[in-house]
């Protein structure tokens, strides 16, 4: 899927462009761009505009002394209001083996029998990925049998039991 077009639209607001919609309802506070080894690379205009795994419209060509491989979004610090990037597709900083999900919302009406062995999906079109649930308090952790590319906090997880979606929730933490 590396050599697939980045997917950055929004079905819900029809025809017109991410960054439009966000400038028009939410205010722009631009920030730094710094690789993992806090490195100031450049610029960001609103970490709204970006999302995990994202590669696309980072500004960041080549660099004296770096490989020639792609940046990636890797993080946010919101506090500092710092993008986090990393080079190459595959980089350790994108992927994580567990998430905590907040206001989960089971299908059935309540929960099955926890820790759950199931499948999950935290990108649209993504195949089943096998998993363990288990229950975290009010929320639901994730355990992954293995690490998941750029899954992202505020968006959602949907877990399935073969083709029965069990249901889903909101992506409140990764751990690596």
């Amino acid at each position: 899927t590396h050599a697939k077009k980045d997917s950055t639209g929004i079905c819900f607001i029809g025809e017109r462009r991410f960054s439009d919609f966000l400038a028009r309802y939410l205010p722009a506070r631009p920030g730094e761009i710094r690789a993992l080894d806090g490195t100031r690379l450049g610029s960001h205009h609103g970490l709204m505009y970006y999302t995990l795994g994202q590669r696309k419209g980072l500004g960041l060509g080549g660099r004296p002394q770096a490989e020639e491989l792609p940046w990636y979004v890797v993080g946010k610090n919101l506090d500092s209001n710092t993008l986090l990037v990393a080079q190459g597709h595959d980089h350790p900083a994108m992927f994580s083996r567990s998430l905590r999900c907040k206001a989960f919302n089971w299908i059935a009406g309540r929960a099955p029998s926890l820790p759950l062995l199931c499948g999950a999906k935290t990108r649209y079109r993504q195949v089943d990925q096998p998993c363990r649930v288990s229950a975290l308090g009010d929320d639901l952790l994730v355990d992954f049998d293995q690490p998941q590319r750029a899954v992202t906090p505020g968006q959602s997880v949907v877990l399935y039991a073969d083709d029965v979606c069990l249901g889903g929730g909101i992506i409140e933490s990764t751990t690596p």
